[in-house]
């Protein structure tokens, strides 16, 4: 069965936050996990980019209901109508997490995933106790994978 990583943080990322977004998410697709994100724009839709390009598998849970406000690298989309809500639907979905930089709505998640067990990897976030340190894509999607017992 394949593993789901999620992947958090800002909507409006600087470039070097998109490329490094990007390369997580072709990576994830590289080890055969679908990566699992809030479906929307900024880090979510750079890492689905990346994942996409590199012929993986896309899973995005929207805040609302309307499909169609997905970004264009979501196959798989899931219209939550929860709002903010959805942010446990995204940590309870993923085997693991990788937070970039983001606001509030990634600090929730991070303290969900913390609070259910769920392994952060902190590409960098909010740098939490609890939270595994990567100093690049590649140490991010290898922490994550190692985690999960896998290589």
């Amino acid at each position: 069965m394949s593993k789901l990583i999620g992947v958090i943080g800002s909507g409006d990322p600087s470039d070097r936050e998109d490329i490094v977004a990007r390369n997580i998410g072709s990576l994830i697709a590289a080890k055969g996990a679908v990566l699992v994100c809030g479906g929307l724009s900024g880090i979510m839709e750079s890492a689905s980019r990346g994942a996409f390009e590199a012929g993986g598998l896309t899973l995005g849970i929207l805040p609302g209901e309307d499909r169609s406000q997905a970004n264009p690298y979501i196959q798989i989309v899931i219209p939550s109508g929860m709002g903010v809500g959805r942010n446990v639907l995204v940590v309870r979905s993923s085997d693991a997490l990788i937070a970039m930089k983001g606001g509030t709505g990634t600090l929730s998640e991070i303290a969900l995933a913390l609070n259910t067990g769920k392994p952060v990897v902190d590409m960098g976030s909010w740098n939490l106790e609890g939270m595994l340190p990567a100093a690049s894509p590649e140490e991010a999607v290898r922490i994550a994978f190692s985690l999960l017992g896998e290589r």
